[in-house]
């Protein structure tokens, strides 16, 4: 169901059911971030601020859009979306301290501009990759609908984002879970200098609504009324029958992308003409010709609110500007996990490594009742490795989530679900498959507590690893990509029991861990594993063999391999199983490089630019003075992994292992 607009009509009002402190309310609200956008933008041209990103001409649909929404609902906005930020009464010293990159604001200077949110206040900003703010409204409507709650989310998106893959996948989940999102689609003509009808082919945005199952609305986005009466109309009934809804507001950039962009590209009679109608100008003209507003009440609200304006602009001029330390600033890349131990107990039994990471999982679903399990095909099929098998029938489809073929949006769900109280552990099918959900994994996952104190209460399961004949999309060990990425942490087991007990550490760790699996150890590898629930500390290397001549650092399979050399040829060396990658143990290993002299370095990826390369360079920078020999890196060819088993054997580096201890040995 839609209705139309004539893009260029005269606005028509129809207050309905509004009084007139509304009517007033409204105007105040809406007049404030245009008064503010003004200094700013005087401010701007005296250096005071670094950039801006103008929302004059929009002011109504972020306005009306907050207005309709109760307190405690989250709204998501984008850059042009100062109204949002206002209506829900952010003291504006910490506005202009955020845009100053001052302490009082919310992202210790560490982000810019909208580039943060708040849980005071309920506001979640988004990263410059637009879109997936989209994922991240989901995960939070879901949380809600997970604590029967009636609440909606609203989020905003330009109409350039719309031509994002967030934007298909968001909208795609959200039908298909009914979640109750309001999808805020300003459509202002043009994406920086791209028209609309080089964006897309469809009349309208909203027609995009039909493709999937969803109800959409075309409202004139400079009309304060409509705005404000048809959404919260629509709010109501999302509150009392969960669902999604496309909503297009019809609207026009009065200015530029940002500032240094200009206009030129923009025609100058459509600037004439819509700039008759602007919603302030048009809102306070309705207001007088009612005789709800007078000229002495219009000139009281302007003086109010400038002076309100000078006032709290005085107190961030007046603010100190932001100093840190090394320490402070790598302090705040992680939420602090004060890690409480919950020993093994004494009953075991002999499984394997998939065993024991199934295991981990059911017994963390039942440790924590705000876990929530998502991934491709793991609710009725179990998962591709069975992993999750009966886990539907014990713990209901609320909390074991099948989710379509989208692993961006979901894990842009998973952040969200994390905004709004719950742990998610997420499955990749296969960890190759985690491209296609790379932005938000490095982008959000990684820099929001940096940014703006807000946890990923995330796992992301990631099944790797050669030697099953998978070939190049299913087979590779990508680590490195994520060890390189501060804020997020990096575990691989090489056995059962450590993958049990690391895994629990995972989830009861609030920040985001990339949790490795190979799948060649899944059904090769038995151990016994204690029954019940226990964890491990990660940062914590682990000898599994002892020796005086060598030092062998590895993790995942790279540690049977080492194993399998060592005993086969009676090598007195130290194997270590760094177990987690980020954080590393780094006392270990150089503990023992200064007892044996050297060292070896393995791993499965391809050799140049693995984490080997970093792990050789700390060996040899802390501890030269007690090397024998220079530190040996082995690792895969530099090609991609092939299907072949012969070609796969011939890429791995477990073939020339032997030869390069002995080498090393030799030396």
């Amino acid at each position: 169901m839609r209705t139309n607009i004539t893009s260029l009509s005269t606005i028509v009002y129809n207050r309905k059911k509004c009084d007139n402190k509304q009517l007033i309310d409204l105007y105040k609200s809406i007049l404030k971030p245009r008064l503010i956008e003004e200094k700013m933008l005087i401010l701007l041209r005296q250096g005071k601020i670094s950039k801006w990103f103008s929302g004059i001409g929009q002011e109504a649909i972020a306005v009306g859009v907050t207005a309709a929404l109760n307190k405690d609902e989250y709204i998501l906005p984008m850059h042009r979306n100062l109204g949002v930020f206002t209506s829900r009464n952010i003291p504006l010293y910490r506005l202009f301290s955020q845009w100053q990159g001052k302490k009082n604001g919310f992202t210790k200077g560490r982000d810019r501009s909208f580039h943060f949110g708040t849980q005071e206040y309920k506001i979640v900003g988004m990263i410059s990759h637009l879109g997936p703010q989209l994922g991240v409204a989901n995960g939070i409507a879901l949380a809600d609908l997970l604590k029967n709650q009636s609440k909606v989310t609203a989020v905003f998106s330009g109409e350039g984002g719309t031509s994002e893959g967030d934007f298909h996948e968001a909208l795609n989940v959200a039908a298909v879970w009914n979640l109750p999102v309001l999808f805020c689609i300003e459509n202002n003509g043009y994406g920086l200098s791209t028209p609309s009808n080089q964006q897309f082919k469809c009349k309208n945005i909203a027609d995009k609504g039909i493709g999937y199952g969803m109800e959409s609305y075309i409202l004139d986005g400079n009309n304060i009324l409509e705005v404000y009466t048809k959404v919260s109309k629509i709010a109501k009934s999302v509150r009392e029958n969960p669902r999604p809804v496309l909503l297009e507001f019809k609207t026009f950039r009065m200015r530029g992308h940002e500032e240094a962009s200009g206009t030129k590209y923009v025609p100058t009679e459509l600037i004439k003409q819509w700039s008759l109608k602007d919603p302030v100008t048009n809102y306070r003209s309705y207001l007088l010709e009612s005789k709800i507003l007078t000229e002495e009440d219009d000139n009281f609200i302007k003086t109010e609110i400038n002076n309100e304006i000078h006032e709290n602009l005085k107190i961030a001029f007046e603010e100190e500007v932001i100093t840190s330390t090394v320490e402070n600033e790598l302090a705040d890349v992680y939420k602090p996990f004060n890690y409480n131990e919950t020993k093994a107990g004494e009953s075991t039994s002999n499984i394997r490594f998939v065993d024991a990471i199934s295991k981990g999982l059911k017994q963390s679903m039942k440790r924590f009742d705000n876990l929530v399990i998502m991934g491709q095909d793991i609710a009725e099929y179990g998962g591709v490795f069975k992993i999750t098998e009966g886990f539907l029938d014990e713990f209901g489809s609320s909390r074991i989530r099948n989710t379509p073929i989208c692993e961006s949006s979901i894990i842009e769900a998973a952040f969200g679900l994390s905004i709004n109280g719950y742990k998610s552990v997420v499955e990749l099918q296969f960890s190759d498959f985690i491209t296609s959900g790379f932005n938000p994994v490095v982008n959000l996952l990684a820099k929001s507590y940096y940014r703006w104190n807000q946890k990923s209460d995330i796992v992301l399961r990631m099944p790797c690893g050669a030697g099953v004949n998978a070939g190049p999309f299913h087979s590779q060990t990508n680590e490195a990509w994520f060890t390189k990425t501060p804020g997020l942490k990096v575990v691989y087991p090489a056995f059962p029991y450590d993958a049990k007990g690391l895994l629990t550490t995972s989830i009861e760790d609030e920040n985001p861990v990339l949790f490795f699996e190979h799948k060649a150890l899944y059904r090769t590898v038995y151990q016994n594993v204690p029954d019940e629930y226990y964890t491990i500390p990660f940062g914590k290397a682990a000898i599994v063999h002892t020796g005086n001549d060598i030092s062998i650092i590895t993790y995942g399979a790279g540690v049977h391999w080492a194993l399998d050399v060592i005993k086969k040829n009676q090598i007195s060396a130290d194997i270590i199983d760094l177990r987690t990658l980020q954080p590393l143990d780094t006392e270990t290993i150089y503990n023992s490089v200064k007892k044996t002299g050297k060292a070896l370095v393995l791993h499965e990826d391809t050799l140049f630019g693995g984490i080997a390369s970093d792990i050789s360079a700390l060996i040899s920078e802390n501890c030269f003075n007690y090397l024998d020999a220079p530190v040996k890196r082995v690792g895969s060819i530099e090609t991609p992994i092939p299907f072949y088993k012969n070609l796969e054997e011939m890429y791995l580096p477990k073939g020339k292992l032997y030869a390069e201890i002995v080498n090393l040995l030799e030396y």
